[in-house]
């Protein structure tokens, strides 16, 4: 009798979870998941905090994939229609029309816990005390704000960008500019992003650019303007308009985690194994091959085990110090050089929001309907808010009142990182309240959620990637996948593409990777987040 075949997959992130619910699926391949974490999800998790829920970054589930979006539905079906009759909602992109089928009998989010919202999506720019959309809209409202001459002056800059574009061009500040003006740029774009990487925009790859902002451009914007008003609503996979510019998503009641908890539970369902506080601390090869891993898991005795096949979500710079023997000096050396920053959530929960008009959590869908603010004000450090309420109102535990995420981005270890949840706390509470944000006597709880490694990024020793690429390639049996897997700012629906690729390489026999690292190379898509 054959013994069955095996996969050790490193991570239970979203790339690792849908390899091992593909395998068990689709292949007689039995997969074994080992998480370092205590939880299953990576930073599409859902935390809990006194029955308030926590998107960490917020995930909205959109892809351009119909692979993806087929899958999704396979797990989660879509709430029913509130209007009383059967129906669908259309879905046109990739240049195809399909309906996602919503009877007036499907799940009722008030009744049924595994299920999928429609949710609309608002994100806004906070910058001189005034809310603008995200991304930019050309409307009366933007123009009244910006105000006649800041217009004509953000105008030209963009027609100057257009007639003289920086070649070559090989910076982040480069790629903006060039889409956007450099008016624009210093005004909604430069800040925010040097937050998010602690550097400044001219040392940061045009890559990052690329894999994040695909195409948007302040033409791009018109366009969006001009099309929108005949646009039909209601399309919620919409192809020919940028990612960026969706307006509409699905996403689980509870939460991102909700999605990948129930993939859990399926994959073990099915005969899968999922091991969390599991931790990969070697990965032994030998001729081309990886042969073996050892696994510490809390216990005095590292554990020791075999596969036929091997996927890697887990961190670049974490699997090749993992390697036994060790990878060439050089592509070790590109390892330890990868950068990633870092991210902290506070949670807040309140009474009332000052923003938008003092709303509760009953009003605050009227009153501020956004899922994420921008943060373009000067003299604080928060990046991002999000309003839990408005992704899913399940996520909050008291109906009445208004659940907030700070997000704040950070390098482990610095000032940030190292602060007492109690100090950076009430230093959040004290940058809210000099944004006009919320009074501190609104605040009921508090939590504080760190992150390590949660964007790897486009500097430090990344442009010689290709060094560790042509070492891990050359592993026959070694898949790197996801966002951390592959040193790639994916989104969930692109890490789940990869392992997706990963599967299908394995049933047609091919060793070829080349596939597997062209997802989410295309020119024509990518959500920012």
């Amino acid at each position: 009798m054959t013994e069955k075949r095996t996969a050790i997959i490193i991570g239970g992130g979203p790339a690792g979870l849908t390899t091992a619910l593909e395998l068990l699926q689709r292949t007689d391949i039995k997969p074994i998941v080992y998480e370092g974490a205590d939880n299953v999800g990576g930073i599409a998790r859902t935390f809990v905090h006194a029955g308030n829920r926590i998107d960490i970054g917020g995930h909205r589930f959109f892809s351009k994939s119909d692979r993806v979006m087929d899958w999704w539905s396979k797990i989660l079906p879509l709430q029913g229609r509130d209007d009383g009759k059967d129906g669908a909602i259309s879905l046109g992109y990739q240049n195809k029309s399909r309906w996602l089928e919503m009877p007036a009998d499907g799940p009722d989010p008030d009744q049924v816990d595994d299920v999928m919202l429609v949710r609309a999506r608002k994100s806004r720019i906070l910058w001189g005390g005034k809310l603008f959309d995200y991304p930019l809209s050309l409307n009366f409202q933007t123009l009244r704000k910006l105000g006649l001459g800041a217009t004509m002056v953000i105008g030209f800059s963009f027609l100057k960008s257009q007639i003289a574009p920086i070649r070559p061009e090989q910076s982040l500040q480069d790629f903006f500019i060039n889409r956007f003006g450099r008016r624009l740029y210093n005004t909604f774009f430069k800040d925010y992003t040097e937050k998010v990487w602690g550097v400044p925009c001219a040392q940061i790859s045009a890559e990052w650019g690329a894999q994040r902002v695909k195409g948007l451009s302040l033409l791009g914007i018109v366009k969006h303007a001009l099309g929108s008003i005949f646009r039909t609503k209601g399309d919620l996979a919409q192809k020919d308009v940028e990612t960026s510019l969706i307006e509409q998503f699905l996403y689980p009641k509870h939460g991102p985690g909700q999605m990948w908890e129930r993939v859990t539970e399926m994959i073990r369902e099915r005969g899968g194994e999922v091991h969390t506080n599991a931790l990969v601390t070697g990965l032994q090869h030998e001729e081309g091959r990886v042969v073996g891993a050892t696994i510490v898991n809390g216990t005095d005795n590292p554990l020791q085990t075999k596969g036929d096949f091997y996927f890697s979500t887990t961190d670049v710079r974490q699997l090749m110090g993992a390697m036994e023997p060790r990878p060439p000096a050089a592509a070790g050396e590109v390892a330890d050089g990868l950068i990633y920053r870092d991210f902290i959530t506070v949670g807040l929960l309140l009474t009332n929001l000052k923003l938008g008009g003092n709303a509760t959590g009953r009003d605050i869908a009227e009153k501020m309907s956004d899922n994420w603010i921008y943060v373009q004000e000067p003299g604080v450090k928060v990046g991002r808010l999000q309003f839990f309420n408005n992704w899913s109102p399940y996520l909050v535990a008291n109906p009445d009142h208004v659940w907030i995420g700070l997000e704040y981005f950070c390098d482990e270890g610095d000032d940030l990182w190292t602060m007492d949840d109690a100090a950076l706390s009430a230093f959040a509470i004290l940058e809210m309240q000099k944004i006009n944000v919320i009074e501190p006597d609104a605040v009921l709880d508090q939590v504080v959620i760190r992150v390590p490694k949660t964007y790897p990024a486009y500097f430090g020793s990344y442009d010689r990637f290709d060094e560790v690429r042509d070492f891990t390639d050359q592993l026959e049996n070694l898949f790197l996948l996801g966002r951390n897997g592959m040193h790639r700012y994916n989104n969930m629906d692109h890490s789940m593409l990869t392992a997706m690729v990963a599967v299908d390489n394995i049933i047609a026999e091919r060793t070829d990777k080349a596939n597997i690292w062209s997802v989410n190379t295309e020119a024509e898509y990518h959500e920012e987040k």
